[in-house]
């Protein structure tokens, strides 16, 4: 990914998608680039409209009411766990009370 995201970073600022500069930002970012990924990368890109790629993307917002309806469903799920535990600790305490009076 970070292979992807130095030539975005790239793109945006207007300079060339190359192996040099692919090599300089991963560089200046920490990373060791791996020559064979940084050729591949560049090649695959020399024939794409990076600003068309962008604008057909699918919006990324539409991912934040799957996530919320997804921690909704886990946080039911955890208080239903709660409510069982909680009513076989009440059972057990009765059956307990049973035995006193049994």
């Amino acid at each position: 990914m970070e292979y992807v995201y130095a030539a975005m970073l790239l793109h945006r600022a207007g300079k060339n998608i190359n192996e040099e500069s692919l090599k300089k930002v991963l560089s200046a970012a920490g990373i060791s680039p791996d020559e064979v990924r940084v050729k591949a990368l560049v090649a695959a890109l020399e024939e794409v409209n990076i600003d068309e790629a962008i604008k057909s993307a699918a919006p990324i917002p539409m991912a934040a009411p799957v996530v919320a309806s997804q921690v909704e469903a886990a946080a039911g799920k955890e208080e239903k766990k709660e409510e069982k535990k909680e009513e076989k600790k009440e059972e057990e305490a009765l059956e307990g009370l049973g035995a006193l009076f049994g």
